[in-house]
């Protein structure tokens, strides 16, 4: 059974970018080569700050449109507590 990943990355500038993928380590190296999404092409390198699994697609990208949607001090404090 194949992962499905959310995933937040900070990427040079120290924005925070949000996504999902089923193969999250050929993502970030994506990202970071400049074939990621719009979005990080101008903001590398990334750094993978936060990841969560899922066994479905749909549920990783229900969750990616919830942190889209966070206040990045939100964000921030979803990442802590993820990593304690």
């Amino acid at each position: 059974m194949k992962v499905n990943y959310t995933y937040v990355v900070r990427c040079s500038d120290g924005s925070l970018y949000t996504g999902w993928t089923n193969d999250l380590e050929k993502r970030i190296l994506a990202h970071n080569e400049g074939k990621g999404a719009k979005y990080t092409k101008t903001r590398r390198p990334v750094e993978l700050i936060y990841y969560e699994e899922f066994p479905t697609k749909e549920e990783a990208m229900s969750r990616e449109w919830k942190i889209k949607h966070m206040s990045r001090k939100q964000k921030l404090k979803m990442i802590r507590a993820g990593m304690g």
